[in-house]
């Protein structure tokens, strides 16, 4: 008996501590909601750029009597449409503000009654959208946490009626797919155990979002190289799904924080270091949009210019891991201060995107192989002309706002990096996403400073480029060889840059410096170009072409969704690009070994970011050692550092009497003193290595075994002084 008695007691004391700590969530999640609206995944999908009071006072005062909203499209469901998000947003925002104690409109009556009647409508309609997410994702989650807020002022038998709709976000649902999906999903889920009080349904949701914080490479979820794949096509999708995937999983872990459902310590960790190593390096400078990484998104119209540093506060809530380093990034978004202290290169070899910053610059460069896919499909008839922006894209960021909604007014034919046929117009949305052509796509670091090399087969046009990417501390090196194309009507073209036009555009011209009026240009003996404070130096004498004007087009254009504006947009955009004609290899096709013209089409040019334009003539530590179609290298002699992209067995000479000899494909650094090696880099590719072999003057032959498997195609440090 007295064990009954004590087994009873033990029950009731774990079910009174369960109890304290789901209210402990809860009150934690309701807090979170009424504070901090404007810092949410639902916040960003509904509000926009409104003024969230205007909106509140609006909907208050112009809400039908059967509860609905003038001027929202009720019968549009399609995939472009669904104005219904309007009255969800409606809903969500008075709720805020009913329950905002600094608010006039705290706990007003009549705004109770609007925020029923609202709620009462869209029950007894219950809108269904052609696309699932609404369904599924976007109406749950505002409609929680409305229910969340509002909770004991909304009508039990609305609060009952909703309930079907809230349970739509459920984790055996086929749209709970791994990951990205999967946690969205569930946290609504969670989030309605909570309202309803079911403590054994919210722990064992809770315990599938926990488990999701892990590595999944080849499939959805976080790949092993920090970035993020939220589909199967392989495709780059860390700074959107990615971070929101993140966003979520840190919310739930600052909620449960000091309760029995905290995550593990190990969790925890990769968690932290998924943000720090995969999100936070996919943004420039730890705060801004990073123009590279983004798909179709790219084309809805953007509404800030930096990102919250919300929840990288709530990560040191619940964690001391790498914290400083949270801090820094906390500090950047509220801009206590400019530029970031930590340098870096990073490869992310999963999604083929390489990653460069700098104090002064941050830049990226996009790609594709045989392995992956290019970039997301036009969902909803978003990002409709993305065909080539993974096509050895490179973007820059100085200030944040270099391509701050450029979009209506863009040629995507011209973006930056990209070697592209210029065609009368794109094909349609459907042809956008392909898989790649080659399998020479990759990229080598040392952590602090990196190369990049493609072999590019376009698998829109017929046409290819050796292409490659040398980065340093102050300047980047761009070059270009074997440019040949099958296309008997239109020409090639390399762009430089595409971005905002920010004041005047000075050039250099056989030593000569110019103001250049607005228009269109094509410039010969070209030294170089400065504009923005950014300067593009071409060690030979150049010919491009130049627009300094306005250009207008409409968000509708490229963004076919029915919120998208009409109006045309005037924007002023500077654009410079290398045209290399028809077919600039010559007669033959490329496409037939052995009969291509002997004719080596190049381009090289160098980047210096924010920089001062007296500064320009001075940049002479760069020298360009070869570039042809088997080999491109740069050696920069200040800091005496060779980068080589080796597209077959090659030689080169990289010093005076000291050679660099490759045995097969590949990419390697070089770290110098005093004319001697001390540091290698080096990496494959191709993935198909298991060792690669290279010769250096003053060295004995080096075999070097390469990563394999999930890390193949990541890069081999080696330090000379270490290994004699």
């Amino acid at each position: 008996m007295k064990k009954i008695i004590l087994l009873s007691c033990l029950l009731i004391g774990f079910n009174l501590v369960a109890q304290k700590d789901l209210n402990k969530v809860k009150s934690q999640v309701i807090k979170d909601a009424i504070q901090n609206l404007d810092k949410t995944f639902v916040y960003e999908h509904l509000i926009g750029l409104d003024n969230d009071y205007k909106v509140a006072k609006n909907s208050l005062n112009s809400i039908n009597k059967d509860g609905s909203w003038p001027g929202i499209n009720y019968e549009d469901l399609s995939h472009t449409g669904f104005d219904h998000k309007n009255h969800v947003r409606n809903i969500l925002v008075m709720a805020y503000y009913y329950n905002n104690k600094e608010s006039d409109l705290y706990k007003n009556k009549g705004l109770k009654a609007a925020i029923n009647s609202g709620l009462k409508y869209w029950c007894t309609n219950n809108y269904m959208a052609a696309n699932w997410w609404y369904n599924i994702v976007l109406v749950p989650t505002a409609f929680v946490n409305i229910f969340l807020i509002m909770e004991e002022d909304i009508d039990s038998d609305i609060l009952k009626s909703a309930q079907p709709i809230i349970k739509r976000a459920n984790k055996n649902i086929v749209w709970a797919r791994q990951s990205g999906d999967r946690v969205k999903i569930c946290s609504i889920e969670a989030k309605n155990y909570l309202l309803i009080g079911d403590e054994e349904n919210f722990e064992s949701t809770l315990q599938v979002i926990e488990d999701q914080i892990k590595l999944n490479t080849g499939k959805r979820g976080i790949q092993n190289d920090f970035s993020f794949h939220h589909r199967v096509h392989r495709e780059n999708n860390t700074a959107t799904y990615g971070k929101e995937f993140a966003n979520v999983l840190v919310e739930w872990a600052c909620y449960t924080n000091n309760t029995k459902y905290a995550f593990s310590n190990e969790k925890i960790k990769l968690l932290v270091d998924y943000y720090l190593d995969g999100v936070v390096k996919q943004t420039a400078f730890g705060k801004y949009e990073e123009t590279g990484v983004k798909n179709r998104e790219i084309t809805r119209f953007q509404d800030f210019k930096g990102y919250s540093s919300f929840p990288v506060e709530q990560m040191l809530e619940f964690s001391d891991y790498r914290r400083s380093e949270l801090k820094e990034i906390i500090d950047l978004r509220k801009n206590r201060i400019k530029s970031p202290t930590i340098s870096f290169s990073k490869f992310f070899w999963q999604s083929e995107l390489f990653v460069f910053q700098r104090p002064k610059y941050f830049s990226t460069v996009r790609m594709y192989s045989i392995r992956n896919r290019n970039i997301e499909l036009a969902h909803n008839s978003e990002g409709i002309f993305n065909h080539h922006r993974a096509d050895g894209s490179n973007h820059l960021t100085v200030t944040g706002e270099e391509y701050f909604n450029i979009w209506p007014a863009y040629d995507w034919q011209k973006i930056p990096g990209t070697t592209v046929l210029q065609k009368k117009k794109l094909p349609n949305q459907h042809q956008i996403q392909k898989d790649g052509l080659t399998d020479f796509v990759g990229a080598t670091t040392d952590g602090l400073y990196g190369v990049v090399g493609m072999n590019f087969i376009s698998p829109h046009d017929n046409i290819r480029a050796k292409k490659s990417w040398f980065f340093f501390d102050d300047e980047y090196v761009c070059m270009g060889a074997g440019i040949a194309s099958n296309d008997f009507n239109n020409s090639i073209a390399t762009t430089i840059e595409q971005n905002l036009l920010k004041g005047n555009v000075y050039i250099s011209q056989k030593g000569k410096e110019t103001v250049l009026e607005n228009g269109n240009h094509i410039l010969e003996n070209i030294d170089w170009v400065y504009t923005n404070n950014t300067g593009y130096i071409f060690p030979k004498a150049t010919t491009v072409k130049l627009s300094n004007r306005i250009e207008s087009g409409s968000w509708f254009s490229i963004n076919k969704q029915s919120s998208s504006s009409k109006n045309i947009e005037n924007i002023e955009v500077f654009k410079l690009w290398l045209d290399h004609g028809k077919r600039p290899q010559g007669e033959n096709l490329w496409l037939y070994p052995g009969k291509m013209d002997t004719k080596d089409v190049t381009y090289q040019y160098i980047v210096v970011p924010n920089a001062k334009k007296e500064n320009l003539e001075k940049k002479k530590g760069i020298e360009i050692l070869v570039n042809t179609s088997k080999v491109q290298a740069v050696k920069h002699n200040d800091l005496e550092i060779v980068q080589a992209v080796f597209y077959q067995s090659e030689k080169i000479k990289i010093a005076k009497n000291t050679w660099l000899t490759m045995d097969s494909p590949g990419i390697v650094i070089l770290h110098m003193q005093a004319g001697k090696v001390k540091k290698i880099a080096i990496s494959d590719p191709t993935r198909k290595i298991g060792k690669l072999h290279l010769d250096i003057t003053g060295l004995d032959h080096l075999a070097v075994t390469l990563p394999s498997k999930d890390k193949a195609g990541s890069s081999v440090i080696i330090d000379i002084e270490q290994n004699k």
